[in-house]
């Protein structure tokens, strides 16, 4: 067979892929996993009887803010982790915009307050949990973003692995936010954000295991 033969048949054998490929597998796992964490949530915490009145708070609806920036920057990070040659920055610099002003907020919350009661602003009353039940909340969502990059083609698996881990924390903190208690912004900059980097921590472990294609 002639080169040019060969080159026309590949040709009309291509199948065209659809441009939104990457958005509607990432739409769909981000979905399940809401849907997931929620429902874990409520399985296992249950509802807050104060919910009404802590929705009508403006610090929730910061604290809601602050998880929810961060899943955007980890969607946009995960989308690009997940084809090769892509460029990650701008996912990079929408995470730290959100964790910057937290960390910001945090410590000019803790300077502004007396010395003898600082530590009770960082730890609240549930630090305990916090992290934890951030992390098992998680779960859901890793398992939907992992098959979302399983169906494209991630290179960098084990900072693929965990992008998809800080997706599944982010989401996961905002799940959380619908039952937490704590409004003091020193205890969201240390304890959702530990509950958000522990499954990247687990993903850049799984991520070359998982993600291996």
């Amino acid at each position: 067979m002639r080169t040019g033969d060969l080159v026309s048949m590949l040709a009309t054998r291509v199948t065209p892929i659809d441009p939104h490929t990457v958005g509607k597998r990432f739409g769909l796992a981000v979905l399940i996993g809401m849907l997931g964490a929620t429902s874990l949530l409520v399985a296992v915490f249950g509802v807050r009887s104060e919910m009404p009145q802590m929705l009508a708070t403006p610090w929730f609806w910061l604290r809601l803010a602050f998880p929810l920036a961060v899943v955007v920057g980890a969607l946009l990070l995960a989308g690009r982790l997940s084809r090769p040659g892509s460029s990650a920055v701008l996912g990079w610099v929408m995470l730290v915009l959100p964790l910057s002003a937290v960390w910001l907020a945090a410590l000019g919350f803790i300077w502004a307050t007396p010395r003898g009661l600082r530590l009770a602003l960082v730890l609240g009353s549930t630090w305990r949990v916090c992290t934890l039940s951030i992390v098992l909340l998680s779960v859901p969502t890793f398992i939907a973003v992992v098959w979302a990059m399983r169906g494209l083609a991630p290179t960098r698996l084990r900072l693929a692995g965990a992008g998809a881990g800080l997706l599944a924390g982010a989401q996961a903190a905002l799940v959380y936010t619908l039952y937490c208690l704590e409004m003091a912004v020193p205890f969201w900059g240390v304890w959702y954000v530990l509950g958000m980097l522990v499954p990247v921590a687990i993903g850049s472990v799984l991520g070359p295991v998982l993600l291996r294609w």
